[in-house]
C-alpha cells in the first residue's frame, strides 16, 4: 500500500506541482496525522464534511469513504484540477473555487440538509496559517449549524485557541473560541509532517460548538469589543487600555465599574474570566 509521502510525490511529479508560499500551503505526508485527524472527527455516514483547504486531496481521500458528503473549498486552480481529476468517481464530492471568507456556509449547511441525507456538518480543515484567525472567527461567529470544527493551525496559535480566558497565555480570541464552544488538542505535528516543511510546529485542535453560549449577556457584538480593546494594549493595566480606547467614558468611570465589580485596579486582560467580560458589558449598557 503506497504511503501518503509516496503519493504526494506522485501527484507533485504528474501534475508538475510545487507548494504555493503565497497561499501557505504545506502538504501533509503523515499517514499517523492523518489517521487521528479522521479518528478524532468522528464522521459516520450521514456527515456533511466542509473541507477548507483540501490541498492535494490527502484528507480529503479518506473523509469521501466516511461521510455521507464532502465538499472543498479551494482557493488555488491547479489544486481543483487536481481534485477534479482525482475525486471524479466520487458522487459525494463537490468542490467550490472561493475564497472561503466569501462563501455563505450557512446556505450550503442548510440545502444539504434539506436533502434528507445528511443530519450533521463538520468542518476539516489544514489551515492557511496566514489567515488562521479571520476563518476560525468567520466560523464561530456565523453561528453555523455545525457540530465540530476540527483544524490544523500553527501551535502557538492552538495554544491561544485552546487555553482557558484567565490563563497566560489567553488572548482576545482565546475568550471567543471560549464563549462559542468547547476546545481541545487532538495532536501535535512536527515540521516534518509536510513537504516543504514550515518553519514552525503544527498542532491539530477541535471545537465542540456549544448550543448555548457559556456565558449570557445582553450584547455579545458589545462584549467582544471591549475584550478586543483589552487586549490592544494587554501590556496596560486594563482599567488604563479600557480609557484609553474610549471603552469608558472617563477614568472616573471605570474605577466605580472596578469597584462595583469587586476588580482590582491594577488587574490585566489576561486575568479576567469570561464572565467578567461579560459583568463589565452589563455596566456598560
Amino acid at each position: 500500500m503506497q504511503t501518503i509521502l509516496e503519493e504526494t510525490k506522485y501527484i507533485m511529479s504528474k501534475y508538475h506541482i510545487r507548494a504555493n508560499k503565497k497561499l501557505g500551503q504545506n502538504f501533509l505526508i503523515s499517514d499517523e496525522v492523518v489517521q487521528k485527524i479522521i479518528e478524532d472527527s468522528e464522521i459516520k455516514q450521514d456527515d456533511l464534511i466542509i473541507e477548507i483547504g483540501p490541498g492535494l486531496g490527502t484528507l480529503t481521500k479518506e473523509l469521501l469513504e466516511k461521510a455521507g458528503k464532502v465538499i472543498c473549498i479551494e482557493l488555488d486552480l491547479n489544486m481543483i484540477k487536481i481534485l477534479e481529476d482525482r475525486f471524479k468517481l466520487y458522487s459525494n464530492f463537490e468542490i467550490i473555487h472561493q475564497d472561503v471568507l466569501k462563501v455563505d456556509l450557512q446556505k450550503i449547511i442548510k440545502e444539504e440538509k434539506q436533502t434528507g441525507k445528511i443530519k450533521q456538518a463538520k468542518i476539516v480543515a489544514n489551515l492557511p496559517y496566514y489567515i488562521t484567525t479571520p476563518i476560525i472567527m468567520k466560523l464561530l461567529e456565523e453561528k453555523l449549524d455545525l457540530e465540530t470544527i476540527t483544524v490544523m493551525v500553527q501551535k502557538e496559535v492552538a495554544d491561544r485557541l485552546i487555553a482557558v480566558p484567565g490563563e497566560k497565555n489567553a488572548g482576545a480570541i482565546t475568550y471567543s473560541v471560549y464563549y462559542y464552544s468547547d476546545a481541545k488538542e487532538i495532536v501535535e505535528v512536527s515540521k516534518e509532517s509536510f513537504i516543504p516543511a514550515p518553519e514552525v510546529t503544527s498542532k491539530v485542535i477541535q471545537f465542540k460548538i456549544r448550543k448555548e453560549p457559556r456565558v449570557q449577556v445582553s450584547n455579545e457584538k458589545k462584549m467582544f469589543n471591549i475584550i478586543k480593546n483589552a487586549f490592544t494594549q494587554r501590556r496596560k493595566t486594563l482599567l488604563n487600555a479600557l480609557n484609553n480606547t474610549n471603552i469608558f467614558e472617563s477614568k472616573e468611570q471605570g474605577t466605580k465599574i472596578f469597584q462595583e465589580l469587586n476588580l482590582q485596579e491594577q488587574v490585566r486582560a489576561e486575568e479576567l474570566t469570561l464572565k467578567q467580560f461579560a459583568e463589565i458589558t452589563e455596566k456598560l449598557l
